[in-house]
């Protein structure tokens, strides 16, 4: 059953299309991801979504109510944790969550027992006397997702929650909110980060330049890519540009990128063509530290459908 319905959603700045006529569905108690790199559209979609962009045309129906006729029904069904900070500094995280309580209605009953969960819930309890201005920007993350929660929301959306985090909290926030829908609240989660969607989203919609390319499960996807193997290469040498055009007329390479130190491409049967490519870089100078062959990821299919790389 869908939760919400997304349908033909554009936005036009000027004569720039932000987001192009996108369509899709997420399911009730879904964890859907929305991969992209940074200027694909994915923030003007989210801020539609939320009611806080009006489209130039299209729709979404959340629960039976329409972004576009009845957006105040929709900001009521919905939590939000934006990319930005959404939390006062000089304040407590305790008097933060206090504030944004009052903002969302919750009754006065309600507060205290509520705040208490969503702190214990994303680990910081015992910090929550203290100023947000002295948090780290992991801590500040999960108190803006405690935020997002205070609704009870039928439907969390997260627009790139770990951007500038550590490893650590990064890893926090994520097993936090597999929790969350592992206990049934649905999950709308964009990132250009391909392990974080990976980790948390079995079906996921690949947006670039304002328009989903592609929609569906991950192994649905990482058929787009073929029969083909990913492999990494790390040398201990500069590796030199022109070398790229070479390893792409080895048989079965495609996709080819390069780097300082570094060789990425797709190939079929990569464990045979390997041996091929070792050779021209052995010709070339070229000094090997490391390879890697992996089964294709969603890097791989957004570099198979764009010819870019996700963080570009």
């Amino acid at each position: 059953m869908a939760l919400i319905e997304i349908k033909g959603l554009t936005k036009l700045f000027g004569n720039r299309k932000a987001v192009d006529n996108v369509s899709f569905e997420i399911q009730k108690g879904e964890a859907f991801g929305l991969l992209g790199p940074n200027g694909a559209g994915k923030t003007t979609l989210v801020s539609m979504l939320v009611c806080l962009l009006r489209p130039t045309s299209g729709d979404a129906v959340l629960d039976g109510s329409s972004i576009v006729h009845d957006p105040m029904m929709v900001k009521r069904k919905i939590g939000f944790v934006p990319q930005e900070i959404s939390l006062y500094g000089p304040l407590t995280a305790l008097e933060n969550l206090q504030f944004w309580a009052k903002m969302y209605d919750v009754p006065p009953r309600e507060r205290t027992r509520k705040i208490e969960a969503l702190l214990e819930l994303v680990g910081l309890s015992d910090r929550k006397k203290e100023r947000i201005d002295r948090y780290s920007g992991g801590m500040k993350r999960r108190i803006n997702i405690a935020v997002g929660l205070l609704p009870d929301p039928k439907l969390l959306i997260l627009d790139e929650p770990t951007v500038g985090v550590d490893p650590q909290s990064r890893s926090a926030i994520l097993y936090t909110l597999r929790h969350l829908n592992q206990q049934g609240l649905t999950l709308l989660y964009t990132s250009h980060y391909m392990e974080e969607v990976e980790f948390l989203c079995p079906r996921v919609g690949i947006m670039d330049s304002g328009k989903i390319i592609a929609l569906g499960t991950q192994e649905e996807l990482r058929l787009l890519v073929g029969e083909r193997d990913s492999l990494r290469i790390f040398t201990q040498t500069l590796v030199p540009e022109k070398i790229k055009d070479e390893i792409s007329n080895v048989e079965g390479v495609s996709e080819v990128r390069t780097g300082e130190n570094f060789i990425g491409l797709l190939a079929t049967r990569g464990r045979r063509a390997l041996p091929s490519i070792l050779e021209l870089l052995n010709e070339r100078g070229v000094k090997v530290k490391s390879v890697e062959i992996k089964e294709p990821n969603l890097e791989n299919v957004f570099l198979h459908l764009t010819g870019k790389e996700l963080r570009e």
